[in-house]
């Protein structure tokens, strides 16, 4: 099983972003929302929020390997 996922940065004043995490076995994608990271001036990081989406990744995976996120129902 493999997770990618895909955002935006935030715009405006957001401090969060929603991102798509796509599982391919089984073939579903799920929506969250994450907060994004920002330095001691308030200034977007873009590396450290792609470290915070990767763990939030890894977390999304293993609730999928367990059941607790499943595809929608059709």
């Amino acid at each position: 099983m493999n997770i990618t996922w895909n955002y935006d940065a935030p715009s405006g004043d957001e401090k969060s972003i929603e991102v798509t995490f796509t599982c391919d076995t089984p073939s579903f994608s799920h929506v969250r929302g994450v907060n994004a990271v920002f330095d001691s001036s308030d200034n977007y990081d873009a590396d450290a929020t792609e470290v915070r989406v990767s763990e939030v990744a890894n977390g999304v995976k293993h609730k999928i390997s367990l059941g607790v996120i499943t595809p929608p129902a059709e």
